[in-house]
């Protein structure tokens, strides 16, 4: 080996060693720079304004009709606070939860993430699993598989964000899971889990199950603090108090819920059946509307006919009075026409 040869080795080793150095005090590892990527700064002041840190307690909220994704972080004083609200590129399906494989319908419920669900190697830049189908979707029979929070804006039945949103969201996950905590928890609805919300839904199959998840809901929104799920009866049941996992089909126990809450629910169950009554009525309403609408119409097609008969009538009865015109059509023979007669002598 000649010693230039040996000097651009030399040469190539050392800065190798160097990029690999750089790379593991910056935390990134060569070919795989998505997944590390830092908090940006923006994010890191939005942190410090809400009183969190990047490795504190995070929860995720999803809502189909506004097609956002909101980041909320636990602050110095217990509650949690919005961090971010990201637009969802695409979602597929409608309100309601998934039921089988290939349905094509994203999820709805509640889903604890842990950090083995965080998926690095993406084909849609980056993502992570929802948990799908969870210990109340399995209690159903529900089937489905690889249901994710994404990249690549495009969706057959996940929650598809852009690329620069799911780095964000990838990154706060990945250092709140450094922050010691073991799961996030991520809840998706069909919409703000209010009445009148629901009462516009209230001829849908999936009325019972958002109603029940419409409790895990109001328990944040009173406490801004995630409630723990569990599941029995093949339903959600929400900070109970037991030593052991519930049974998902077996019998609940007994739960005491926050008057807080109870009080709410009365409230919000009044405030339901009212905006149920008053939709009906208008529902109905609009039914005689139409109703009267169509019998007014033929009401009019009626005396219209009958008018243009009368007309018809009279006019032809005066046109008898006068005879009829016909229009002869003359004949033609093909033979010459005969010589007039002479004019008559009458003297």
């Amino acid at each position: 080996m000649t010693l230039a040869l040996l000097k651009k080795l030399c040469s190539f080793l050392v800065l190798t060693w160097i990029a690999v150095s750089l790379a593991a005090c910056g935390n990134f590892l060569p070919g795989d720079n998505k997944s590390n990527q830092p908090l940006s700064g923006s994010l890191q002041s939005a942190l410090r304004s809400i009183g969190s840190t990047p490795g504190d307690p995070m929860v995720v909220r999803i809502f189909k009709e506004d097609k956002t994704l909101e980041v909320w972080k636990r602050t110095n004083t217990g509650a949690f606070k919005m961090l971010k609200s990201y637009e969802i590129c695409a979602f597929s399906g409608d309100f309601g939860p998934k039921i089988k494989e290939g349905d094509r319908q994203s999820p709805e419920g509640f889903y604890n993430i842990t950090p083995g669900l965080l998926n690095p190697k993406s084909s849609y830049y980056l993502s992570f699993n929802t948990g799908f189908p969870n210990k109340f979707d399995r209690s159903w029979g529900r089937t489905g598989s690889e249901l994710m929070v994404h990249g690549d804006c495009s969706s057959r039945g996940c929650y598809a964000m852009t690329d620069e949103g799911i780095a964000e969201i990838y990154a706060l996950a990945r250092e709140t899971f450094k922050g010691g905590n073991p799961t996030f928890q991520l809840q998706i609805f069909p919409f703000h889990m209010t009445a009148a919300k629901l009462a516009k839904e209230n001829t849908s199959t999936n009325l019972a199950f958002w109603k029940n998840i419409k409790e895990g809901y109001d328990l944040f929104e009173l406490n801004k603090t995630p409630a723990a799920w569990d599941v029995c009866e093949r339903k959600y049941v929400f900070n109970v108090n037991s030593a052991a996992p519930l049974d998902a089909v077996g019998a609940c126990p007994v739960i005491a819920k926050d008057q807080t809450l109870l009080a709410k629910q009365a409230a919000d169950e009044a405030a339901f059946a009212s905006q149920v009554e008053g939709i009906q009525k208008d529902e109905a309403r609009a039914a005689a509307d139409a109703a009267q609408k169509v019998a007014d119409d033929a009401a009019a097609k009626a005396r219209g006919e009958a008018i243009n008969s009368t007309v018809n009538n009279v006019f032809g009865g005066i046109g008898g009075l006068f005879g009829k015109h016909e229009d002869v059509a003359p004949v033609m023979s093909g033979k010459p026409a005969p010589m007039p007669m002479p004019p008559l002598n009458r003297t």
